[in-house]
């Protein structure tokens, strides 16, 4: 099918089904209650950018622009760009050892309930089979298509499948290869780098700025239009369950085919008979239209509508990277606490190395908090939020990009869900003392009743004492630990 046919299709789906191309048809779309219930799901950067392994997955840029450390690194390891490119790493690429069962397995003990590969990044490699991109995964580096496997092997085992694309990004990505000799500049390899347009607004030193305000120079109509078409097709061969898109979606000459893309997938979803969503940052889309991301962040409150976080295990790069630092597990699991007290979901990215495996490090993230899923969960899963996110002095900032170090939660921090007359209270830092949570003291007027306290971890049902200053939680050994512990309080 030609862009052109597919822009017609687009156009009839749009015309045959509920959804159509404007917000007031698109407002209000519900979020899934698979996605609500389910709050985790593992995020993958996996890709070309895995194999120099070196600054970040935005290597792709960095190498092409002298301002930055990897474009000397580059230079050193590899030569220079006119004679070994970007393009050059696919061969390399080889992911020998990729196991999409093995992926699932780790993902599902982990406690995930989504998983959302990158399918293609801003390099514009595609990790999929495509009728509109020849630089992709089934056909060089890999020769597999490796979304398809995850996708098969998520819906075997039970497990949502989401799709992330970075495609809108590429429009400039490579721009800074136009300012030298460089193998960006070579036309036979035009339709992989891009227009890589290079004007002084995408330069490095104003290319934030730029992409950050709304109303700044955009992208070409036939970008846009094969970017629509791309994102379509993604759409139509692996039905993602959630479709997440990057930051620049929210420039203003993305407006009007963002409206057609998201009516189609919404009519599309509806012809499979699945919930879906959309995931945007900034004010891509309006509130009720979608489910908005922070990236690297969180929230100071509960938002009256559901929201995600996505984030990485490793602190340096979202993508593979040979010296990149790792958070540890309790960072993890306090990060998820409060996302899900604040009305979220999170979303837990990992970069996998060229080859296919999973760094020993994210793997033992994943399984730590597996386990402590495992016996936590119930105040995780299906759960919503409480009258109030919690108490304590420590909160998020808000924000972008917030989240490197770990939060210095005391044993006074407590964070709250709601699920079927339990109130769950989770103690941040447990010191092995009795907890004592003020929110939940004895009121004088129109008070709920306390019937039973349980730690959920075990099952042991605890004595309390509820006054006028707060409710006291009576210790055990089991309250000495070094993650949360959550105490399951019903009431009448």
């Amino acid at each position: 099918m030609t862009t052109k046919e597919y822009l017609q299709k687009i156009d009839d789906v749009i015309a045959n089904g509920r959804y159509k191309d404007n917000w007031e048809s698109l407002s209000n779309h519900k979020t899934p209650d698979w996605y609500y219930k389910g709050k985790l799901g593992i995020f993958i950067h996996w890709g070309i950018y895995s194999v120099p392994a070196y600054g970040s997955e935005w290597y792709s840029r960095a190498m092409y622009d002298i301002n930055c450390r990897e474009f000397g690194h580059h230079v050193t390891t590899y030569g220079n760009q006119d004679k070994f490119g970007y393009k050059d790493f696919i061969p390399m690429f080889r992911a020998e050892k990729f196991n999409a069962e093995k992926w699932i397995e780790l993902f599902k003990k982990a406690g995930a309930k989504y998983v959302m590969p990158v399918c293609e990044h801003h390099d514009g490699f595609a990790m999929y089979e495509t009728a509109f991109n020849r630089w992709n995964a089934k056909d060089m580096g890999p020769c597999r298509d490796v979304v398809g496997e995850l996708k098969n092997t998520c819906d075997k085992n039970e497990l949502a499948f989401c799709a992330s694309t970075h495609r809108a990004e590429h429009y400039f990505f490579m721009n800074m290869g136009r300012t030298f000799n460089s193998d960006v500049n070579d036309e036979r390899y035009a339709d992989f780098y891009g227009p890589a347009v290079h004007c002084p607004e995408f330069d490095s030193g104003t290319i934030h700025a730029t992409t950050a305000d709304t109303y700044s120079i955009g992208a070409s109509q036939a970008w846009l239009e094969d970017w629509l078409v791309r994102t379509c097709e993604l759409v139509d061969k692996y039905q993602p369950r959630i479709l997440y898109f990057d930051w620049w979606i929210h420039n203003h000459s993305f407006k009007p085919y963002l409206k057609k893309l998201c009516a189609y997938y919404y009519n599309r979803a509806e012809e499979w008979g699945k919930e879906v969503t959309i995931n945007y940052k900034h004010e891509a889309f309006p509130p009720t239209v979608a489910t908005f991301d922070v990236e690297r962040g969180a929230l100071t409150d509960i938002s009256p509508v559901p929201w995600q976080t996505d984030t990485a295990i490793g602190k340096d790069s979202w993508g593979y990277r040979k010296d990149n630092r790792y958070k540890n597990s309790r960072q993890i699991i306090t990060d998820l606490i409060d996302i899900v007290s604040k009305n979220g979901m999170l979303l837990l990215n990992i970069g996998p190395k060229p080859d296919g495996t999973i760094t020993d490090e994210e793997t033992q993230v994943l399984e730590e908090l597996g386990a402590w899923m495992k016996l936590n969960g119930e105040g995780i899963y299906e759960t919503t939020f409480w009258k109030q996110f919690g108490e304590g002095e420590v909160n998020n900032e808000a924000g972008f990009f917030k989240d490197r170090e770990e939060k210095p939660f005391t044993e006074k921090d407590f964070r709250f869900t709601y699920k079927c007359g339990a109130i769950y209270a989770f103690q941040m830092r447990p010191n092995g003392k009795n907890a004592v949570i003020k929110a939940l003291k004895k009121q004088n007027h129109h008070d709920f009743i306390i019937n039973k306290i349980t730690l959920l971890s075990t099952g042991e049902e605890l004595a309390f004492d509820r006054n006028d200053e707060a409710l006291v939680i009576q210790s055990n050994d089991d309250f000495v630990s070094y993650n949360p512990i959550c105490f399951k309080i019903e009431i009448d």
